[in-house]
């Protein structure tokens, strides 16, 4: 099948395309860098010719609540509305656990709007929601990193390999719209605050760490059982130790 993947320069996105290739199908990638700009539509419509589905894992940085649904919005609907024009069959999207239960973040807002678009728009759709990737506690330590003092949250979550979520974004891809959210998330719960130690210490990095809820950009609305996910989720086969060896060996 010839799958577009929005965003397939990205680090999500490249796996995704690894992932598709991998399955004997053929990715087409759509970014700037291919000539699209998916916020004006330009080169949407010569990328989706022949495309059979199309996964959605733009991202980005805005941090300003009406900036973030602006851009989400804006984006979902040119995409979706080139999807018609070109009879696309399709629309997955990668989404994230608990948006529904975070009130005050920003990012979380824009993919509820981008959520919103795609199960009331015109392309039969699947909703692919993970958990946060092993890689985001280094994420978050670069956000409030000073003077080598970090602060991180007491974050309970169950967090999945990014390569994980993009083999099941290329499964559920070529396969029938399912109509519904599926969840993904790895096989064990864990503390941001340790993974964040755990990985800091793999890759030789002394950065101290603070644990508290000041200063960092997630709220502690976001504390407790809220980014777990739920019975029915899928369980990716990658542990976080796994993940921290590989990290290890490409630091030495």
């Amino acid at each position: 099948m010839r799958v577009a993947v929005i965003g397939g320069t990205g680090l999500t996105g490249r796996h995704t395309v690894d992932a598709l290739r991998r399955s004997g199908h053929h990715p087409v990638v759509v970014s700037r860098s291919t000539g699209v700009d998916v916020l004006t539509g330009a080169g949407l419509d010569a990328a989706f010719d022949g495309v059979h589905a199309v996964i959605d894992v733009v991202n980005t940085a805005l941090s300003e609540r009406d900036t973030a649904e602006r851009f989400f919005a804006a984006e979902t609907e040119q995409v979706l509305a080139a999807e018609a024009r070109a009879g696309v069959g399709h629309h997955v999207l990668l989404s994230i656990v608990g948006i529904d239960k975070v009130e005050g973040n920003a990012h979380y807002a824009g993919k509820r709007v981008q959520e919103r678009l795609v199960t009331e728009g015109p392309v039969p759709w699947t909703i692919v929601a993970a958990t946060q990737f092993f890689d985001f506690p280094a994420m978050v330590v670069s956000w409030t990193v000073q003077e080598g003092t970090a602060t991180v949250p007491p974050l309970l979550m169950q967090p999945v390999a990014i390569t994980d979520v993009a083999a099941t974004l290329a499964e559920v891809a070529v396969g029938p719209p399912l109509g519904r959210i599926i969840q993904v998330a790895g096989p064990e719960p864990q503390d941001l605050v340790d993974m964040a130690r755990r990985t800091l210490a793999a890759r030789g990095d002394r950065t101290r760490l603070v644990p508290t809820w000041r200063g960092t950009p997630l709220g502690v609305e976001m504390a407790g059982e809220v980014l777990l996910p739920g019975p029915d989720a899928r369980i990716a086969p990658t542990t976080f130790d796994t993940w921290l060896a590989e990290q290890e060996r490409a630091s030495s």
